[in-house]
């Protein structure tokens, strides 16, 4: 893999999911503690930094009344009914722990949904940098990040999921679709393995 063409996405890194006072941290907060998803985050991005690779965040987050949502089902119906990600609310702000990377990440607007590619310029800015590598990394597990994976892979990019980096609703979840679902149409790794592939390939 070469930091040249590679994107990393993280979706999700919002209060609302990972702040210990999240409203919907309860959703997620097994399994992001089993796999130390925001320190490894943390610790990848560090040593992206100085590398030429992309990363992105693509939020998501709603006006007050919720009226980019018309008759929601699922998750986006419980995002609706405990008011979770309201603009200019401390839920939908981004992690404090990401906070020192404000500057070397580059936020793509407009993610309602599941797929972060619907309703935003996302595939645009990955052509933009010709990007042909994405990694993905955030929340959730069997949601967003499978859901953005599928139409990444669908698109023809090279889609790689990082197994501590990611939450899920469960424990069993996460390891089920890091052993039986992502394997179907993208690479799953490791933050630590993802930085040796680019460091080799830098060498």
């Amino acid at each position: 893999m070469n930091a040249n063409n590679t994107a990393l996405l993280l979706i999700g890194f919002q209060n609302d999911y990972y702040a210990s006072d999240g409203i919907l941290n309860g959703v997620i907060e097994a399994s992001a503690k089993a796999s130390n998803t925001v320190r490894n985050t943390i610790q990848l991005i560090q040593g992206l930094v100085e590398t030429p690779a992309l990363i992105i965040s693509a939020p998501i987050f709603f006006t007050k009344g919720y009226e980019e949502l018309v008759d929601p089902v699922g998750i986006l119906n419980t995002i609706k009914e405990v008011g979770a990600f309201q603009a200019c609310g401390k839920g939908s702000q981004t992690i404090e722990e990401l906070s020192p990377f404000q500057d070397r990440i580059l936020e793509v607007p407009g993610k309602r949904g599941l797929n972060a590619f619907v309703n935003t310029n996302l595939d645009h800015v990955l052509q933009q940098r010709n990007i042909r590598n994405l990694v993905l990394a955030g929340a959730v597990t069997s949601i967003c990040i499978d859901s953005t994976g599928r139409s990444a892979y669908e698109k023809g990019y090279y889609v790689s999921v990082l197994s501590d980096c990611i939450s899920a609703r469960t424990v069993f979840e996460q390891e089920f679709y890091i052993e039986n679902v992502f394997p179907l149409y993208a690479n799953t790794l490791t933050s630590v393995e993802l930085l040796e592939q680019l460091s080799a390939k830098a060498a």
